[in-house]
């Protein structure tokens, strides 16, 4: 049977996003200087934004559509980590074979999110089309 959820905190796809953001936080910290400061700062941010928008729209009253906000913007966060993790790697700010296991860690994160998502949509109400006159 199935743990019920009482808190963000016990949603998989915040606790592996936090992972995601943990180990952002670890690698990034490694590479800091003041040229290439600018993209640390943006990856860090954006690797806790998943988690946090998460942790925000669950927390937002309860309400599917509240949810649902939360989690659209944590999978824009998502994109926005990717598109810097690219550029850090091609940049060789990170290593190669670093990039690949986060990238791989966030593409699970963003199954994750795109299930919730599709799950939580479906508990919306439809709207329904006024005919045509």
């Amino acid at each position: 049977m199935a743990t019920p959820i009482e808190s963000f905190r016990d949603l998989l796809v915040w606790q592996k996003s936090m992972d995601v953001a943990d180990k952002m936080l670890e690698t990034t910290d490694e590479i800091l200087s003041l040229r290439k400061y600018w993209l640390v700062d943006q990856l860090q941010r954006a690797s806790a934004s998943i988690p946090a928008n998460i942790a925000e729209g669950h927390s937002g009253g309860h309400t599917p559509k509240q949810f649902l906000k939360g989690l659209y913007i944590a999978r824009g966060s998502l994109a926005e980590t990717l598109t810097y993790l690219e550029l850090a790697a091609r940049r060789e700010y990170i290593p190669k074979v670093t990039a690949r296991e986060m990238w791989k860690q966030l593409q699970e994160v963003g199954r994750l999110l795109n299930g919730l998502l599709r799950s939580i949509a479906r508990k919306l109400p439809t709207k329904k089309k006024k005919p045509n006159p």
